[in-house]
């Protein structure tokens, strides 16, 4: 047996098994999200959402809704047009897929848990969040369908322009933090609700927020796959597992979105009482229930908007991206420096 311990604690053994955890985790977790939204929206509009498959003891109906969904799925036959390009219409779900799951690699669930702590980690999710948009492109190019090709540009320029704003967001919560790590970020963010970033940094925070829901093609940003104009946007052509891939790379984006906002903006795995109560007491002990509990509040907001606005039009989404969100984050972030120059809010330490 020691040579299977030794084998276990060798560091790159142990950072595969996290990997793996954190990849089946987020999967599970797309699951559920699918059925808690059907369920939440249908208690918002006096309906009861998925009860037929299957229930725990009696508890939770339709709890294995999004399963059965996916064995749906995974039987249905993948149709390829006859003209598309094969080889790229079969990787764009994987494009699209692979930089949702891998950005997780630097995202620190608790003080001791990330599985990459890199200092340059702020850009590494830059880049990766960045190329999400190639498997839109080549989805709606590959599969040779004007209706695809159409809903492909209306997603990368929407994209482009919120991918902007982003990023400038995330220039400001450098500037108050003074690192690129995103453990480093969420640490700066210590003693308390009244130290975290979206108090000094609350334009900047709701900036993030609606261009993450944009980013992420959902309600009332999702005109890349607006049925009634487009059909179904840049996958129209795409039927079964690849659909599917699709599908959950975009709850996958939900949950990478809803993590990140946590950590840029509301402490992470800090707890809100940090400061407050004395350190040994469990509601003031940072750790990974902290950072599930924000998680899940702004996954719920994703489906709050969606029960709740209709679909933009696509000329106000984009003036909105453009002549809205991008000039309040340059504002912003000369007020940031204001603020630094005479050491207000998270600058008073270094003052």
């Amino acid at each position: 047996m020691q040579p299977i311990f030794d084998l276990l604690a060798l560091p790159v053994v142990q950072t595969t098994i996290w990997i793996l955890v954190v990849t089946v985790s987020v999967i599970l977790a797309v699951a559920f999200s699918v059925l808690f939204e059907r369920k939440i929206i249908g208690w918002m509009q006096l309906r009861k959402g998925p009860n037929r498959v299957g229930s725990i003891f009696g508890f939770w109906p339709g709890v294995f809704q999004a399963f059965a969904d996916v064995l749906k799925l995974l039987i249905k036959e993948v149709v390829v047009p006859a003209q598309a390009n094969k080889v790229m219409f079969a990787l764009a779900p994987i494009i699209a897929l692979v930089p949702a799951l891998a950005t997780w690699a630097v995202v620190p669930l608790s003080p001791d848990l990330v599985i990459a702590n890199i200092d340059a980690g702020l850009l590494y999710v830059l880049a990766l969040t960045s190329t999400g948009i190639y498997g839109v492109i080549i989805a709606g190019w590959a599969a040779n369908s004007k209706y695809a090709m159409l809903g492909a540009m209306r997603s990368a320029a929407q994209m482009v322009a919120y991918e902007i704003a982003m990023g400038f967001a995330l220039v400001g919560v450098v500037m108050a933090s003074g690192s690129l790590n995103l453990g480093a970020i969420v640490q700066q963010q210590a003693g308390g609700m009244l130290t975290w970033n979206i108090i000094w940094l609350f334009p900047l925070a709701l900036v993030y927020i609606i261009s993450g829901v944009a980013e992420t093609n959902r309600l009332p940003f999702d005109v890349a796959e607006g049925e009634s104009e487009i059909v179904a946007g840049f996958h129209v052509e795409y039927s079964g597992i690849a659909f599917a891939l699709f599908f959950l790379a975009e709850y996958a984006n939900m949950l990478l979105i809803s993590a990140l906002t946590a950590v840029f903006f509301f402490g992470g795995w800090l707890s809100p009482f940090d400061g407050y109560l004395p350190a040994d007491n469990w509601l003031a002990r940072p750790g990974f229930p902290w950072l599930g509990i924000k998680i899940s509040a702004f996954m719920f907001f994703y489906f709050w908007l969606r029960a709740t606005y209709p679909r933009y039009r696509y000329d106000q989404i984009m003036r909105l991206g453009w002549k809205v969100l991008i000039p309040i984050t340059l504002v912003w972030i000369a007020v940031e420096g204001v603020m630094a120059h005479f050491g207000v809010g998270p600058w008073r330490a270094a003052g």
